[in-house]
């Protein structure tokens, strides 16, 4: 038995990359796939089905069940059609696994507004849509007394939790659906439903997209590949489990490493019971420097 049998998932942009790795993990484990994929160049641009037939292909030919999807997770219409696929192909939904990603790299000083636009909208409004509607029927099924366990896994970026310069776009949306996947683990927790994010690092066409990572992330021969997208999905598929123990959490992953990130938290501080000066506050924050 695998650790996902009988369970329904959908994947967003798993024609290529990490997402393809899950979508045939998933499907090695047991998951009937809904396969999304735009099929869209690295910054979002154009659209080809192929991708998402290709791997829904080699779904079946494991012995797998799969069907592809070309909705486009930003769409408010496209995500609830994303969402209604699962259910009217395979008659459920168990996991929703937000995936989808593009870059327009650019410092700030340069990025123009469709730029910025762009990339929020895939990422962020990418997660929240699907996230939404699947929520939606969930709640509909946990009040017609359905009442099993549900997953939700999103993607963030060490981008995002750890913030890199010239994808002031990218880091801010990671950082946000970081945010978002607790928001959604408190708030779904009333219907059996978990909430997890992930921060992958491993070798994909908008990885290998920025310069330098090239050659960090070429293979090396004889050595176990740190960077193979196929090492992130063990732990998406238990975050997709039925006995997953964690909501709430975001986690680092890379190679054979999985860390658990710790969350906003208070740091250092000063106080007094009065009105601050300017002089004062910064005579009193001085040492807080870091």
């Amino acid at each position: 038995m695998g650790s996902l049998d009988g369970r329904v998932a959908i994947i967003t942009g798993a024609g290529r990359g990490i997402g393809r790795e899950h979508a045939l993990f998933f499907a090695g484990e047991g998951a009937k796939i809904v396969v999304n994929d735009l099929g869209g160049a690295n910054d979002g641009s154009g659209s080809d089905q192929t991708p998402a037939q290709q791997v829904v292909a080699e779904i079946e030919a494991m012995g797998g069940e799969a069907v592809a999807n070309a909705d486009n997770v930003a769409d408010w219409e496209g995500a609830q059609n994303l969402i209604n696929t699962a259910v009217s192909h395979f008659g459920d939904l168990d996991i929703l696994v937000n995936n989808a990603g593009i870059l327009r790299d650019r410092v700030i000083v340069n990025m123009t507004e469709a730029e910025w636009d762009a990339v929020i909208a895939v990422h962020l409004k990418g997660h929240f849509a699907p996230t939404r509607w699947a929520a939606a029927y969930w709640r509909e099924q946990h009040k017609a007394g359905v009442d099993k366990p549900r997953n939700v896994v999103h993607t963030s970026s060490t981008s995002g939790l750890f913030s890199n310069p010239g994808q002031a776009n990218y880091g801010a949306a990671k950082t946000g659906i970081a945010t978002f996947s607790q928001i959604a683990a408190k708030e779904l927790v009333r219907y059996n439903v978990k909430s997890n994010c992930i921060a992958p690092g491993a070798r994909t066409r908008l990885t290998l997209a920025t310069p330098g990572l090239e050659d960090i992330m070429k293979p090396k021969e004889g050595s176990f590949d740190q960077w193979d997208p196929a090492n992130i999905s063990p732990l998406v598929a238990y975050l997709a489990s039925a006995d997953c123990v964690f909501s709430g959490e975001t986690f680092l992953v890379q190679g054979g490493n999985v860390t658990l990130i710790d969350s906003w938290a208070r740091g250092p501080q000063v106080d007094q019971d009065a009105k601050w000066t300017v002089p004062d506050l910064a005579k009193a924050l001085a040492p807080l420097q870091r």
